[in-house]
């Protein structure tokens, strides 16, 4: 497939969140040495590994924040799509619960985007710094792929360089194969450190203790279209079982981790040597900022302004 004919990927970024952690909109918060925010840097480095449009997945709360942060940036710059991700758009069937404000998840931030996706995308978080060659090799496993649409891909991270100084942060931990396969992804939302420095998970109000060196997801994906349907039928399932439940939500490696289980998709484990750091609370912001400086300053690995 030469240049001019092969599909380039689209950059779906969840953005949709509520920073109630955090205490403030982060998706447009800006960070970088010239008020570049992590968004900016995401769309940059996939744009320049090849991806050929963006999808901003947001609530319509927040569009006017959006519009005015990166109107006169990226916006005017690449091929792009917004998409509303609110409460109430859910399959045929089912009807918002009064008492639900909270967030479907994040496989649910994927399928409100379905109508304007058509070719393999790559998926991430607004607050993620993944680094542009976790982009570039996530690029490559779509540009070589074989006509399976269900093989899917993840670039994964070790667990200790994905944590927060500040609270509990919630990860994917994998179990791989030998061939590089994903077996297990186990959705974990309490994982930080003890007073004496070890990593540790809260699992059914146990303490469980993880290697440094674990392999996690931080909701970076490689998908194909054919992942629209089957979350659509997930999400019929979790709206049936817990749409009465207020705090429910569908993770998307919760949604991995049943595809793999069934036999109905596979997925491969990437690794690249990018640097991941993130906001979750607003204690991270002042890390973030100086390793956004070290990069653009220092390493002169991005232009300033970005844009």
């Amino acid at each position: 497939m030469n240049e001019l004919t092969k599909v380039r990927p689209t950059l779906m970024i969840l953005a949709a969140g509520m920073g109630s952690r955090y205490g403030g909109l982060k998706q447009v918060d800006k960070l970088g040495p010239s008020g570049e925010t992590i968004i900016d840097y995401s769309v940059f480095d996939a744009m320049r590994a090849g991806f050929g449009k963006v999808v901003l997945v947001i609530r319509k709360s927040i569009e006017k924040d959006f519009l005015e942060a990166y109107g006169k940036g990226f916006l005017a710059k690449v091929s792009y799509e917004i998409v509303y991700q609110e409460l109430d758009m859910l399959p045929d069937g089912f009807t918002l619960p009064a008492e639900r404000t909270k967030p479907w998840g994040t496989a649910h931030a994927i399928w409100v985007a379905r109508e304007v996706v058509d070719e393999p995308f790559v998926v991430i978080n607004a607050d993620d710094f993944y680094g542009l060659e976790a982009y570039q090799t996530l690029a490559a496993f779509i540009d070589k792929q074989s006509d399976d649409a269900n093989e899917y891909a993840m670039c994964s991270y070790k667990l200790e360089n994905t944590l927060s100084e500040h609270g509990t942060v919630s990860r994917g931990v994998c179990l791989v194969n030998e061939e590089g396969m994903l077996e297990v992804v186990d959705e974990q939302v309490k994982i930080g450190y003890d007073d004496a420095g070890h990593i540790i998970s809260e699992i059914a109000g146990q303490l469980v203790k993880l290697q440094p060196d674990t392999m996690v997801s931080m909701n970076i994906w490689a998908f194909k279209p054919s992942v629209f349907e089957f979350i659509e039928d997930y999400l019929c399932e979790f709206l049936a079982q817990d749409a009465s439940n207020p705090k429910a939500e569908l993770f998307t490696p919760r949604l991995v981790d049943r595809l793999i289980h069934e036999r109905k998709a596979k997925v491969r484990v990437l690794t690249s040597s990018a640097h991941w750091f993130g906001v979750t609370y607003a204690e991270d912001k002042k890390a973030v900022m100086e390793n956004l400086h070290q990069l653009v300053i220092s390493q002169k690995k991005y232009p300033t302004p970005l844009w």
